[in-house]
């Protein structure tokens, strides 16, 4: 019986471990799923997703602003002006600032802010009245005062404002090479000299001073200081060979630095934009916006609905779902896990990730809410009475 019961015992042992030897992959087997799982690191993945918005009008919006995840600033054709406290979720329709198109909107702070506003040339009723100037608020968006920036240069369109240095250096630039620069919030504004005389359509600032401009006619202008001194300004090398539109340009910091125009064209810079390589987009409608959160995060919007999206710095850039075929005209990002997109038609979409939100803080329990203690019981003898 003790024989026996060895031999079985031997025979199990045996084909337990026969078992395992079987369970394991062998060593193709092992390589083929090691490649497979180190490819799928390498796929940049999104959870979040982009929603339609009701904006409540059919204006063709041309510009998005966020001064924050809450509060921000959409704005139109013929005086289309737009107001969210909340995210997107509501938009009121304020009362209309001008008759004129609005190109562009731009908000130093919750009070401050400015519209780039277009005329019609079919309105015009002089030849010495401006096609373009700007509107100025400083009471967030209830009263608008309106500024002359281009002087003489009466025929001059503008396209795009920003703003550095809390508000007090500002860049406004446009058809013809025009470039208008303000160190005192707006007050005053100066025509800098450029080496173009292509329409500008894009720009960067950062609060160093250091500026870069794109636009029409593979024009792409680098100023390390802003445009201060004029004579700074010096074209990029631009990889392209024939004569590209560049519609908008980002920079993460002082080096790494991102472009877009027609068929797709993503261009990146490691050095400040003394030279820029091509990155594959993955689409081929034309981009009209780029915005960068950091050296790895970032968006570009265009034509036919489009969307892409990078976390790497885009060396993969993924298209994303934007649930319209109507153009993206301009992109405004207020964190990694909110940013908004204008177009066509009253076109407003959203996108949200809220795995990329930060959790929201613990709230201590007032000390007037908390729990008192109750008073412990004693058990008394009745003789000591």
């Amino acid at each position: 019986m003790k024989r026996m019961s060895l031999t079985r015992r031997k025979a199990a042992a045996h084909g337990r471990e026969r078992c395992q030897q079987m369970r394991r992959p062998t060593r193709p087997a092992r390589l083929l799923l090691l490649t497979a799982y180190c490819l799928l690191l390498t796929i940049p993945v999104s959870a979040g997703a982009w929603e339609s918005q009701t904006s409540r009008t059919l204006a063709w919006l041309r510009a998005v602003y966020f001064i924050d995840e809450a509060r921000g600033w959409a704005v139109g054709s013929r005086g289309a002006l737009l107001a969210t406290t909340d995210g997107g979720r509501t938009w009121n329709v304020r009362r209309a600032p001008t008759g004129d198109s609005l190109r562009d909107v731009y908000f130093t702070n919750e009070l401050t802010g400015w519209l780039v506003c277009d005329r019609s040339i079919y309105l015009l009723k002089t030849k010495e009245e401006p096609r373009s100037y700007m509107l100025k608020t400083v009471d967030g968006g209830q009263s608008w005062a309106r500024v002359e920036v281009t002087g003489a240069d009466v025929d001059v369109l503008l396209t795009r404002v920003a703003f550095t240095d809390e508000g007090r250096r500002g860049w406004a630039f446009g058809e013809m090479g025009a470039l208008y620069t303000t160190t005192d919030g707006g007050a005053s504004w100066a025509r800098q000299v450029v080496p173009t005389k292509h329409l500008l359509l894009g720009g960067a600032f950062l609060a160093s001073g250091a500026g870069w401009l794109v636009g029409a006619g593979n024009t792409i202008l680098i100023n390390p200081d802003g445009g201060e001194q004029p004579q700074q300004w010096r074209a990029g090398n631009s990889p392209i060979i024939t004569s590209t539109r560049f519609n908008a340009v980002s920079f993460a910091d002082e080096r790494r630095g991102w472009a877009v125009g027609e068929r797709g064209l993503v261009l990146q810079t490691p050095n400040g934009g003394r030279s820029w390589f091509r990155q594959e987009s993955n689409v081929s409608a034309d981009l009209l916006d780029v915005k960068f959160l950091n050296e790895r995060t970032g968006w570009a919007v265009g034509a036919q609905g489009t969307i892409i999206h990078t976390t790497d710095g885009g060396a993969h850039w993924q298209v994303e779902s934007s649930g319209t075929r109507h153009p993206l005209e301009r992109l405004s990002v207020a964190s990694r896990a909110r940013a908004w997109a204008v177009g066509f038609g009253g076109t407003i979409i959203g996108y949200a990730d809220d795995a990329a939100a930060p959790p929201p803080p613990r709230l201590k329990t007032p000390a007037t809410e908390q729990p008192k203690e109750r008073p412990r019981r004693v058990n008394r003898n009745k003789s000591t009475y």
